[in-house]
C-alpha cells in the first residue's frame, strides 16, 4: 500500500468513529496542532488529527492506534511549556476541543465534573456561581483541564491549595485497549489498590488519555489583600519564606520575584506600584505575599502580623495592594514567561528544591550562568520551592552544558528538574542522565502496563526513539 493510500484508509477508518468533519490529514491539518509553548521544540505537522466528542470515541480511536501501531499524542489548548503536547510526522493528535462541557457542580459535596476540553475560565465561571472556586491556576485561563492532568499543573495558589493532583478526586480514562477506566470519586479519601488516578495524573499522555475529571472545589472567600516587599538582596527574600509560613497566615500565594523580572514585567504591563523611584533603584528582589480570609478584621490582623515580620527581616519597605493594584500584579507576575520570552530568553526552565535551599541554589545557579557567558535571572512560588528561571545563553551548546548543570545542582539539594511543567520533549535527555537508573527502570515498566505497544507520547519523558 503506498503512503497516500495509508493516510486515506487510516483516514476513512478514523471517520467512521467520529465523523468526517472531525478527521482531519496531512495539508488539512492547522499548524497549531503541532506545537506547544516551549521554547526550542521544533513544531513537527501530524498526520492525522481527531476531534472525538465522547469518550467512547476516544476510546476507539485509541484501539485502532494500537492495532496500526499510530503514534498519539493528547492536545487541549497547547499552553503547555514542556513539548508533551508536540505530535510526532507519522502520528495522530487527539484534540478535546470538542469535549468542554462542565457536566456537574456539585455545591454539597464541593467537587466539578467535567470534560477534559473545559478551559480554566468557563470552570472558574461556573465554580464562582455558586460560590466555590477552582484552585489551581497556572497563570493561564485558556488552559484546559485535561492539559494540567497531564502535566500535574501547579502555580501561584499551591502554596495553599496544592498542585493538580491535589485537587484532582477521580478520572475517567481511555486505554490503548480501547477500554474505559473510573478511578477515583466524588470521595474526600480512598484506600483501595493501586491509586491510579494519581499514576495518570502527570504522566504527559504516555499511559491514557483522561476523558473526565472529578475536581475539588473550595469556598471562595470574600476578603483579599496583597503585600509587596522589597528587599536589598534576594537572600534575604527566598530567606524569610519558611518564616511567613509559619506565622500561620496560610497565604494563598507566596511568590519572590527578582529586580529584572519585575522592572520587565510591570513595564510590558505599563503596571505603576507606587514605588519610589529611589527605592525601586535599591531594591533587588520583592516578596509578595496574597492572603485572603471569610473575615476583613482577620484579614487585616493577618496583614498586620506579616507587616511585622517583614520589617524585622530587613524589607526596604512594605506595601499593602487591594483589589485592582493587586490583581494587575498578579495578572503581570503571571506573563512572566511571555515577558522572558519577548524579552529574547533563550530557554525558560522550572525547577523545585526544598524551601530552605532555595537561597544557595539561587545563588549557585546565578554563578553557573555567569561562567557558562550567560545569564539567570527569574521568579518563582517561593512558598513551595519552586523557581522559574529565564536564562540568556545564546550558544548551543554551552546552553545545554548550563542547563544540565542546573538541574544536577537543584537535583544534588533534594529536588527535581520540573515541578510544574513537566518534562515532556524539552527535559527528557536531563530526566534520563540524572534520574536514578533504578526509577527509570521502574518507570518504564509502568508503560509497558499501560502501554505494551509504545504509541501513547513517545519521546516524552524516555526521549526519542524509545519503543515504550
Amino acid at each position: 500500500m503506498t503512503a497516500d493510500a495509508r493516510v486515506r484508509t487510516v483516514s476513512a477508518a478514523l471517520a467512521e468513529i467520529v465523523g468526517p468533519r472531525d478527521v482531519l490529514h496531512t495539508e488539512h491539518v492547522g499548524s497549531d496542532y503541532g506545537h506547544d509553548e516551549a521554547l526550542h521544540i521544533e513544531p513537527v505537522t501530524p498526520m492525522y488529527v481527531v476531534r472525538p466528542s465522547t469518550p467512547e470515541q476516544v476510546a476507539a480511536v485509541l484501539r485502532y492506534a494500537g492495532e496500526h501501531a499510530i503514534p498519539v499524542t493528547a492536545r487541549g489548548s497547547g499552553t503547555g511549556l514542556s513539548g508533551a503536547a508536540r505530535p510526532l510526522a507519522d502520528g495522530m493528535v487527539i484534540s478535546f476541543e470538542n469535549m468542554s462541557e462542565i457536566l456537574e457542580v456539585d455545591v454539597d459535596n464541593q467537587v466539578a465534573v467535567v470534560q477534559p476540553g473545559v478551559g480554566l475560565a468557563a470552570l472558574d465561571e461556573a465554580a464562582g456561581r455558586v460560590g466555590l472556586m477552582y484552585s489551581v491556576y497556572p497563570g493561564e485561563l485558556s488552559a484546559s483541564i485535561g492539559g494540567t492532568v497531564g502535566t500535574n499543573a501547579g502555580g501561584m495558589r499551591a502554596v495553599k491549595y496544592g498542585v493538580t493532583r491535589h485537587n484532582v478526586l477521580g478520572l475517567q480514562a481511555a486505554l490503548v485497549t480501547g477500554a474505559l477506566i473510573r478511578t477515583g470519586g466524588a470521595i474526600a479519601k480512598v484506600s483501595t489498590g493501586y491509586d491510579l488516578t494519581q499514576l495518570i495524573i502527570g504522566s504527559e499522555g504516555t499511559l491514557a488519555l483522561a476523558t473526565e475529571v472529578t475536581v475539588k472545589l473550595h469556598p471562595r472567600l470574600a476578603y483579599s489583600a496583597t503585600v509587596l516587599a522589597p528587599f536589598a538582596t534576594v537572600d534575604e527574600v527566598v530567606g524569610i519564606v519558611p518564616a511567613v509560613i509559619a506565622t500561620g497566615c496560610a497565604p494563598v500565594i507566596l511568590e519572590y520575584i527578582d529586580a529584572m523580572t519585575m522592572a520587565s514585567i510591570t513595564y510590558s504591563q505599563d503596571l505603576s506600584l507606587g514605588i519610589p523611584d529611589a527605592l525601586r533603584d535599591t531594591a533587588q528582589a520583592y516578596l509578595v505575599v496574597s492572603l485572603e480570609n471569610r473575615d476583613r478584621d482577620r484579614l487585616d490582623g493577618d496583614i498586620e502580623l506579616l507587616g511585622a515580620l517583614v520589617a524585622q527581616r530587613g524589607a526596604l519597605d512594605t506595601f499593602v495592594l487591594d483589589g485592582g493594584s493587586a490583581r494587575a500584579l498578579i495578572g503581570a507576575r503571571e506573563k512572566a514567561f511571555w515577558t522572558a520570552k519577548a524579552a529574547g530568553a533563550d530557554d525558560i526552565i522550572d525547577l523545585v528544591v526544598p524551601r530552605t535551599a532555595m537561597p544557595a541554589f539561587l545563588a549557585r545557579s546565578r554563578e553557573l550562568a555567569t561562567t557558562a557567558g550567560g545569564a539567570a535571572i527569574g521568579c518563582g512560588h517561593a512558598g513551595d520551592g519552586n523557581v522559574h528561571l529565564a536564562i540568556f545563553c545564546p550558544d548551543t551548546d554551552a546552553r545545554r552544558g548550563l542547563l544540565h548543570d542546573i538541574f544536577a545542582l537543584g537535583m544534588s539539594m533534594g529536588g527535581a528538574i520540573s515541578g510544574e511543567h513537566g518534562v515532556g520533549r524539552a527535559k527528557s535527555a536531563h530526566f534520563a542522565e540524572l534520574t536514578d537508573p533504578a526509577v527509570i527502570a521502574v518507570m518504564r515498566e509502568i508503560k509497558r502496563g499501560f502501554d505494551p505497544s509504545g504509541i501513547l507520547n513517545p519521546g516524552v519523558l524516555f526521549g526519542e526513539g524509545e519503543p515504550a
